[in-house]
């Protein structure tokens, strides 16, 4: 990871002069074009990134990864394990606080942790092999288990998917099924909900009262301090008005900088262009295994045989430093990556597997999110390959947000469905069995949209999370690679680091695997 930092840092810091002068902007205000709208506040429910950023504007997790992506205490102070592996123990840190001004009690704690359980597979590992979650007092609680289990700090300081945020029992009372409107934590900001609009901006206040750890703020961990009062996330889908108000200084930060603008954020002397996460993304196209026609293995495995990410990555990352060839389901920085069951492109043999597989010409209907130019452009690459080997292709136009309410329908395609829609889920969802919810082959339960269906793979998922050794783990994360090879949950495109772009005043942005906006502060004029 640290090449992978430095590359990024040789790749993208290189400034020139300037060209455009900026505008001064608001001192008091981070003001930030992000890459999505935010549509829900529930961090459990939605498994949209825009809500899991939102959860770590206005929660805190008991542990969280440092740069490193090690393990570190965070809300928690101390912890210890019993010598059988059995009971673990854990003290929160005093003082902290919801921004109702109540304090965070093992109250406070079970009950957030029992609700994310219910979505969350490490949690529903965990909470399946705990014989008791109870409190000991209002600052200490523990967890026994019938048996070992070894990723118990894994699952405590889980970075995406969905992290187990903590928020006040009486909110995680509410059922896991019915998405929370009260958006309390304890977290460095606290959101207005009264300045919040759906496709337009939320806002957010320093929390005043949030006690930070008295440490180096360190990726997601460490002391989260809060350096400016507002901070607004600006919902912009048009990629030129953003430019033009990060140019003049009305935003501070814009979020998945298309690369066609790198040139011109170059230079510009005020401004500066690097590095939006530390781990990268997967691009990938997702199927609909619900209905015809990606409901048929082989033609799911004939997709396999159709994507070479040389051919794919440049369409949209055309700085080669930023892109990897990962020819893995799992993330190319990953311990357990692998190409185990890996087929190599080959078009010829995509055309012959499509024919041989009884494809019947059911249109293949591809959600383009033009508002998105990572899905937009993999869209229309896919789209392409699609037709080289014989599928027949409608895509079909939309923003972001009615492609991630039209991915929910199980209708057939003629009835409003789809086959194929493209994201790119950050690789710190795709670094083992245990967090890698676009392998996730659990059906309509708990299977991202696109439900992938096969017991073997659960089985296999399980069997990674039961293991007690590392070598266990890494026989179990080949075997399940293996197998998605065979059931093909998605297909990746390849991995590729996201860029922002901005304001050179800027101070302290943090090398994080998500993007977070503590610590920063911007020098005078």
């Amino acid at each position: 990871m640290k090449r992978l930092a430095a590359a990024l840092g040789a790749a993208l810091l290189l400034v020139a002069p300037a060209a455009v002068a900026q505008g001064r902007g608001d001192p008091n205000a981070l003001r930030i074009k992000t890459f999505g709208d935010l549509r829900s506040v529930d961090p459990f429910i939605s498994p949209e990134y825009m809500a899991r950023n939102h959860g770590y504007m206005v929660y805190d997790t008991l542990f969280a990864l440092d740069s490193q992506l090690r393990v570190r205490p965070q809300m928690v102070e101390r912890f210890t394990t019993s010598d059988d592996g059995r009971t673990w123990t854990f003290t929160l840190r005093e003082g902290l606080a919801f921004h109702d001004g109540a304090p965070v009690t093992t109250e406070d704690v079970i009950a957030s942790l029992r609700r994310w359980a219910v979505r969350d597979g490490l949690g529903q590992q965990l909470v399946a092999l705990a014989t008791a979650i109870e409190p000991v007092d209002a600052r200490t609680f523990r967890i026994v288990l019938r048996e070992p289990f070894g990723l118990m700090l894994q699952a405590l300081s889980k970075p995406s998917g969905q992290p187990p945020f903590i928020m006040p029992a009486r909110i995680a009372a509410t059922p896991a099924t019915t998405p929370i409107t009260d958006p309390i934590g304890s977290g460095p900001f606290s959101l207005r909900r009264e300045d919040w609009r759906v496709g337009d901006r939320v806002t957010y206040r320093r929390n005043a009262a949030y006690v930070p750890r008295n440490e180096q703020p360190d990726g997601l961990a460490g002391g989260k301090r809060a350096g400016i009062e507002r901070v607004e996330w600006v919902y912009l889908p048009d990629a030129q008005t953003a430019l033009n108000a990060l140019t003049t200084g009305e935003l501070d930060i814009f979020e998945e900088l298309p690369p066609d603008l790198f040139p011109v954020v170059r230079q510009n002397r005020n401004l500066r262009i690097g590095p939006q996460d530390s781990v990268g993304v997967q691009a990938i196209f997702r199927m609909n295994q619900a209905t015809p026609p990606f409901d048929n293995p082989r033609l799911r495995q004939a997709m396999r045989l159709m994507v070479d990410p040389a051919f794919a990555m440049p369409a949209y990352m055309t700085d080669p430093s930023l892109w990897r060839d990962c020819r893995s389901f799992y993330t190319c920085t990953s311990p357990y990556r692998t190409e185990a069951g890996w087929v190599g492109p080959n078009l010829d043999a995509a055309r012959r597997a499509v024919a041989e597989s009884g494809y019947d010409g059911t249109p293949i209907v591809i959600l383009d999110a033009q508002d998105s130019t990572i899905s937009h452009t993999f869209a229309l690459v896919s789209a392409d390959l699609l037709r080289q080997v014989g599928l027949t292709v409608d895509v079909q136009a939309m923003d972001w947000a009615t492609l991630i309410q039209r991915r929910l329908s199980r209708n057939p395609v003629n009835q409003g469905g789809w086959a194929l829609f493209v994201s790119a889920p950050t690789g710190l969802d795709g670094m083992d069995p245990s967090g890698h919810n676009a392998m996730r082959s659990a059906c309509e339960r708990t299977a991202l949209p696109g439900w992938p269906c096969d017991a073997e793979m659960e089985r296999l998922r399980d069997a990674f999370i039961a293991a007690s050794s590392d070598s266990q783990r890494a026989e179990a994360a080949e075997a399940y690679h293996r197998r998605a090879t065979e059931t093909v949950p998605y297909v990746p495109l390849g991995q590729f680091s996201l860029v922002r772009g901005y304001s050179a005043r800027l101070q302290g942005i943090l090398d994080s695997p998500v993007p977070v906006y503590w610590n920063i502060s911007k020098a005078a004029q």
